[in-house]
């Protein structure tokens, strides 16, 4: 590795001046929000959508530092981008608590939480999330493929994918979809933003349990977010998309209880050979 000259040294910390100055203002912002948010539950829900965009953009800050780094000084900056995911961990934590992380339950279940943003329309609820699934996969790219963090972004992208179907009115959502609602084209590009996420968090999952870490457990939340878009796709009356995830389900549901089987018979050999 090339030594670091202090001249370029710097430059990058001058170059670098007005990020850290933004994160400094980003991180201000929460602890006030936060504060206000102690005091009282009143617009809780609105201050937590504050927090959501204040954490977005914070993050944002931090892959800049990075790639900043990554392009005067050509080491990219570790501590920047872990900063970045702890920042979004939190953006979608904020989420949560606004909409639930139910991944697959009725509507009704968490409806009631919906009913404390119901001013905020179809649009900005599209963009908000959008901007976030943006920031994380910008994230996900500063990091390259070989980190040691591949794996542990699973869990962040189902975690994303169930806030972004949730915060979906799905009481609206179908009359929505009428090319006459001043709110169609939003709904329609949230409903196929919902569908990419539920599936690609299924296939995420299942691929970190076949090449990485072989839990019973990464296999069912895969199962979880397929049955959780089978959902979906019932309650939007397309019930041909539905019938297809059906099959899905049933092979990934087969092919789970073979495996199930599989590791306890291997563990009953371990205990009788032990």
């Amino acid at each position: 590795m090339a030594k670091i000259s202090a001249e370029d040294r710097h430059q990058y910390f001058e170059k670098i001046k007005p990020y850290k100055l933004a994160i400094a203002s980003y991180l201000k912002r929460e602890e006030t929000v936060l504060s206000m948010l102690k005091k009282g539950t009143d617009g809780a829900a609105f201050k937590r959508l504050v927090l959501v965009e204040e954490m977005i953009g914070l993050a944002s800050n931090y892959i800049i530092l990075s790639g900043v780094s990554q392009s005067m000084l050509k080491l990219r900056n570790e501590e920047a981008l872990n900063d970045g995911r702890k920042s979004l961990y939190k953006a979608v934590i904020y989420l949560e608590e606004i909409v639930s992380n139910l991944v697959d339950t009725p509507f009704s279940e968490y409806e009631e939480k919906l009913g404390a943003i119901a001013q905020v329309d179809p649009k900005r609820r599209y963009l908000l999330v959008r901007k976030l699934g943006l920031v994380l996969q910008l994230l996900e790219n500063a990091y390259g493929d070989n980190t040691k963090w591949k794996w542990a972004f699973v869990e962040l992208e189902g975690r994303y994918a169930a806030a972004v179907k949730n915060i979906l009115d799905l009481k609206n959502a179908v009359a929505n979809t009428d090319p006459r609602s001043p709110d169609y084209e939003p709904t329609v590009r949230h409903i196929l933003l919902i569908k990419k996420l539920l599936a690609q968090a299924a296939g995420r999952y299942r691929e970190k349990y076949e090449l990485s870490t072989n839990r019973i457990d990464d296999f069912k939340m895969g199962i979880h977010f397929l049955v959780a878009l089978r959902r979906f796709h019932m309650v939007l009356g397309e019930n041909t998309d539905a019938d297809t995830v059906k099959k899905k389900l049933d092979i990934w549901t087969t092919k789970l209880e073979v495996d199930i089987k599989k590791q306890e018979e291997a563990g009953f050999k371990k205990i009788s050979n032990g």
